[in-house]
């Protein structure tokens, strides 16, 4: 069993956790506006990822910039994280690879406490990404406890690209933003989220 195994339905049970479902979850969020470069950047990309159409194209061409914008943006030492195996608790299916993780430390070589955002990549499909998602935000809480790094909330991401949605948990309250964030629409709403997720030191956090 690992990451991929999980439904929505499998890790609510799996982890004996509540999901709390809301209208307008990140409403009182201020938005991010994208510099000049991330947004020449889109102007480029996301009609092109669109046109590709895979998950590979969605994830290099839309994803990874927003995410290298974040970075960039960051008031503390971000680093990221793509494509890395995260095996936590395999016997609880908390292994495989996250495709991108944010940690608030500087240390680009390994993964480091705390992971404060887990981003998953979908090319189509979100709903089917929530259960993978959350699996891998409860390995990230598990990962901070392990490294004495223990933060309150944990954020999450289930991304096309071009439709992003948002989720976060604390301790075992996974709470669903029900709105959906569109790339070209909502660009500084999802930059303002993001930032939430890594700078939130609601207990040195996300």
């Amino acid at each position: 069993m690992a990451y991929s195994d999980f439904d929505l339905r499998k890790v609510k049970q799996e982890f004996e956790l509540t999901i709390d479902e809301q209208p307008d979850l990140f409403a009182e969020i201020e938005p991010i506006e994208a510099s000049p470069l991330l947004s020449n950047t889109l102007d480029e990309t996301v009609q092109l990822a669109i046109s590709i159409n895979t998950e590979k194209a969605r994830s290099e061409l839309i994803i990874a910039p927003v995410l290298l914008e974040i970075r960039r943006q960051a008031k503390s030492p971000i680093s990221l994280f793509s494509g890395t195996e995260f095996n936590i608790a395999r016997h609880r299916g908390l292994s495989g690879y996250c495709d991108y993780i944010l940690s608030r430390s500087k240390e680009q070589s390994l993964v480091n406490a705390p992971v404060v955002t887990v981003v998953e990549a979908k090319n189509k499909n979100i709903k089917v990404g929530l259960g993978q998602c959350i699996g891998k935000m409860v390995a990230a809480q598990m990962f901070n406890q392990q490294e004495n790094n223990p933060i309150t909330t944990i954020y999450g991401a289930v991304t096309t690209g071009e439709i992003w949605k948002f989720l976060r948990i604390c301790n075992s309250v996974v709470s669903l933003d029900f709105r959906d964030y569109y790339i070209v629409q909502d660009m500084s709403k999802i930059l303002g989220i993001l930032t939430q997720g890594i700078g939130n030191d609601s207990a040195v956090l996300s």
